[in-house]
């Protein structure tokens, strides 16, 4: 056994385990585990099923990693787990593999922080340089795009996707997807209430760019303007000059007003098999 590997950890002799990875006491490594160089499972981590992780991730103590999807369609098929590089698991964290849904695969990318008792369930897909902090409960089919902060003890429901730099307040409740950088709030009454003015600065978004998402931020969600009909509007103010954050968050909020219950991926819940993995499978390229 490796010198890096403790003495007291249980790790599969299956399991594929880059020569530097440092793995605690009480851990424990199942057979179908591959873990890439430069990662340190502190100690009580438990990491099985079928679950592949890139190079310099770092679990916390009783962090779990690819166990069984919560969900009562599951029969035992080899749905599985990815995850990149430079992420944190804090304590108690869980991250469930794949249902027999979509392409069965959980999804975990680069340089995301997930605080103390975070939860990941099935089939979900977090980007990178994201932030689940304390409690954060993701439903299943969720995703979450890159640099979107999820504040402590917030909700998430199934198939919500929560936009580029868009940002949850703590103990919010998510029923519906959250466009791109903006800022939802409220747990009875969850709403849009503003845009997301720090982090579209720490983003480095330029000052005329933030001053036109505020402008479509007004059309949209305080005078419940149509998408079609801001995107007009900002490209005749504009001249045709139109961001690239401009067109996506039209996009999003168009791809969200079509959707049920304003979640476009929502349309997948009742999808064959066949057609959840075929779409799964686009947005993954």
């Amino acid at each position: 056994m490796s010198e890096a590997i403790s003495p007291l950890a249980v790790v599969s002799p299956s399991a594929r385990i880059a020569d530097d990875v440092q793995i605690g006491p009480f851990c424990h490594v199942g057979p179908e585990v591959t873990i890439g160089a430069g990662c340190c499972l502190d100690s009580h981590v438990t990491i099985t099923g079928k679950t592949t992780i890139g190079e310099r991730n770092r679990f916390f103590p009783n962090a779990v990693i690819g166990c069984e999807p919560q969900d009562l369609g599951y029969r035992g098929n080899n749905t599985s787990v990815v995850i990149g590089d430079e992420n944190i698991f804090r304590e108690g964290v869980t991250v469930h593999r794949g249902a027999d849904k979509e392409d069965g695969v959980t999804r975990i990318g680069n340089r995301n922080y997930l605080m103390a008792n975070a939860h990941v369930a099935h089939n979900c897909h977090v980007f990178n340089n994201v932030i689940l902090c304390n409690g954060v409960l993701l439903g299943g089919h969720v995703h979450v795009q890159d640099y979107a902060i999820v504040s402590g003890n917030s909700v998430v429901h199934h198939f919500a996707t929560l936009g580029t730099s868009s940002f949850v307040s703590g103990g919010c409740r998510a029923p519906f997807d959250i466009p791109p950088y903006m800022l939802a709030a409220g747990s009875d009454d969850p709403q849009i209430i503003t845009v997301n003015l720090v982090g579209m600065q720490r983003r480095g978004i330029s000052r005329e760019t933030i001053g036109t998402i505020k402008q479509v931020f007004k059309l949209l969600f305080r005078e419940h303007k149509r998408p079609d009909d801001v995107r007009t509007l900002i490209e005749e103010e504009l001249d045709g000059v139109f961001p690239i954050e401009i067109s996506n968050l039209l996009t999003f909020v168009e791809a969200s007003r079509r959707g049920k219950n304003g979640r476009a991926r929502e349309a997948l819940r009742t999808a064959s098999p066949g057609d959840q993995g075929k779409e799964a499978a686009r947005r993954a390229a």
